[in-house]
C-alpha cells in the first residue's frame, strides 16, 4: 500500500495541472458544502441565541388567552389562583430544573416617575428574593430586594441600567425616591444582567423582536403590588432549565403543573417556546440550504467522472508499463490496486484542499455581510471521507479496464 501510495503522489506531481484541473470539481464541490454547512451551522447558533439570549436557559410562564398573552389592565381572570408555595415547590422538582421564581409583571406607560421625568416604557415586576438569581441578573449597586422587604411591606423599589438612564441621567439613583402610580417608592439598587448579550440586529423585524422588552424594568416587593395594582392578581413563572436542550420540556412540565389549579377553560398557562421558534427558523434556513448543497454535490459528481476520464488517459498512457508489470509476473489485483490507489489519493487531496478552500471562504462571506459562521469539524472529517469514496467509485472502471489488459497487447501498444 505505501509503494502504491508512493506511486500515486509520482505520478500526480509529474503531471501537475492536469492532476489540479482534475481535482479542481471535488475542489470546488467539498469547498461549497463546507462554506454552506459552516454558515448554517453559525446562523442556526446565532438564531438561537437571538432568541433565548446569552445561555441563561429561562423559560417564562405566563397566561394566555385565545393564543395571546393575557394582560391584567383587562381585569383579574375568573378561576385562576394565586400560586401557593407547595406549587413553587412541585415547579422546582421539575426535571431539569436549576431555578424557579414567581413574579407579577404589569407594562408601564408613563406610570414611573422621578420629579418631572418619566419612564416611558417597559415593566414594573413585584418580585421574591430569589428573582435576581433565577433571572440571571446581579446587583450593580446598593442591595436587591429581600424576604425582610416582603414581609415588612417595604416601599422600595430597584431599577435596571435602562430605567436608571432614562430617570437620573447618569446620577447614583440609590437613596432617592420615585414614584409609581403617584406612590413614592426608594430606590435601594440597580441590577444588570449576569452577562451581558447583544443580538445580531439586521432589519427592523429584527430590531422590534429583540428590543420589545429593553424599555427598562422597575422592580418591586411582591407583597407591595395590592398598594399599586390589585389583591390576588395572578402570578407569572420563571424557570432555569439545565442547558437550552431541556427548555422546552422545562416550560411544558410547569404549564401542565400550574394548570392543574385552573378552572377557565379560556385562560391557561403557557411557556413561551422560545426554543421551538428558533428550531423552526432554523429549519426555514436548513431547507433552503439543503438545496444549495445538493447543487454542490453535484459539482462534487461533475468531479467524480473528470477524476474517471483522466485515469482512463491515463490506463491508455500507462498500457506498455502494465504489460511489462504483467509480463514479470504482476497479479490483477496489484494492477488493480495500484489505480485505485491513484484514484483514491487524487480526490482525497481535492478532498483536503477543498477543505481548506471553505473554511477561507466561509470566514470571507462573513467578514464581507456579517453573517455568523461556525467551523464543523465532523463536516470537514466527512467530506475528506466521502472525496476518498468518490475516488473509490470512479476509479473502479480505470482500475478494472487496467487490470484486464492483455499482456501481449499491452506490449505491443506504441
Amino acid at each position: 500500500m505505501g509503494e502504491n501510495i508512493r506511486l500515486s503522489l509520482k505520478g500526480i506531481f509529474s503531471h501537475k495541472m492536469r492532476s489540479f484541473l482534475t481535482m479542481l470539481g471535488i475542489i470546488i464541490g467539498i469547498a461549497s458544502i463546507i462554506a454552506i454547512v459552516s454558515t448554517i451551522q453559525g446562523t442556526n447558533r446565532q438564531i438561537e441565541k437571538n432568541l433565548i439570549g446569552a445561555g441563561d436557559n429561562l423559560v417564562k410562564v405566563t397566561l394566555y388567552q385565545d393564543g395571546y398573552t393575557y394582560y391584567m389592565d383587562n381585569g383579574l381572570p375568573n378561576g385562576v389562583p394565586v400560586i401557593e408555595d407547595s406549587t413553587k415547590e412541585q415547579l422546582a422538582s421539575i426535571d431539569h430544573c436549576e431555578g424557579v421564581s414567581v413574579f407579577r409583571q404589569r407594562e408601564s406607560y408613563n406610570m414611573v416617575y422621578h420629579l418631572n421625568t418619566s419612564m416611558s416604557g417597559g415593566y414594573i415586576r413585584g418580585i421574591e428574593s430569589d428573582y435576581l438569581q433565577t433571572a440571571g441578573l446581579m446587583v450593580k449597586s446598593g442591595r436587591g430586594i429581600s424576604d425582610e422587604d416582603n414581609r415588612q411591606l417595604r416601599q422600595v423599589a430597584l431599577l435596571d441600567e435602562n430605567t436608571a438612564q432614562a430617570l437620573f441621567d447618569g446620577e447614583n439613583p440609590v437613596g432617592k425616591t420615585i414614584e409609581i402610580q403617584s406612590i413614592p417608592f426608594t430606590v435601594i439598587g440597580t441590577v444588570v444582567a449576569k452577562e451581558e448579550f447583544e443580538p445580531n440586529i439586521e432589519t427592523m423585524d429584527d430590531y422590534y423582536m429583540y428590543h420589545q422588552d429593553n424599555g427598562g424594568a422597575v422592580y418591586i416587593p411582591t407583597e407591595m403590588w395590592p398598594l399599586i395594582y390589585q389583591y390576588d392578581e395572578p402570578q407569572s413563572v420563571i424557570l432555569q432549565a439545565d442547558n437550552t436542550a431541556n427548555m422546552t420540556s422545562v416550560g411544558k412540565q410547569a404549564s401542565d403543573i400550574l394548570n392543574m389549579s385552573v378552572s377557565n377553560e379560556n385562560v391557561k398557562y403557557q411557556a413561551q417556546d422560545l426554543m421551538e421558534q428558533a428550531k423552526q427558523i432554523q429549519q426555514l434556513s436548513q431547507s433552503t440550504n439543503t438545496m444549495l448543497i445538493w447543487i454542490a454535490a453535484i459539482s462534487l459528481l461533475v468531479g467524480g467522472i473528470g477524476v474517471m476520464n483522466i485515469m482512463l488517459v491515463t490506463v491508455t498512457e500507462r498500457t506498455r508499463e502494465i504489460g511489462l508489470k504483467k509480463a514479470i509476473g504482476a497479479r490483477k489485483k496489484t494492477i488493480m490496486m495500484q489505480f485505485l490507489t491513484e484514484a483514491v489519493v487524487l480526490t482525497s487531496l481535492g478532498g483536503l484542499l477543498g477543505v481548506l478552500t471553505g473554511l477561507i471562504l466561509a470566514k470571507m462571506i462573513s467578514l464581507l455581510n456579517g453573517t455568523p459562521v461556525a467551523i464543523s469539524i465532523p463536516a470537514s472529517i466527512f467530506s475528506v471521507l466521502f472525496s476518498m469514496l468518490i475516488g473509490i467509485v470512479f476509479g473502479l472502471i480505470p482500475s478494472w479496464k487496467a487490470a484486464n489488459l492483455d499482456p501481449i497487447e499491452a506490449l505491443r501498444h506504441e
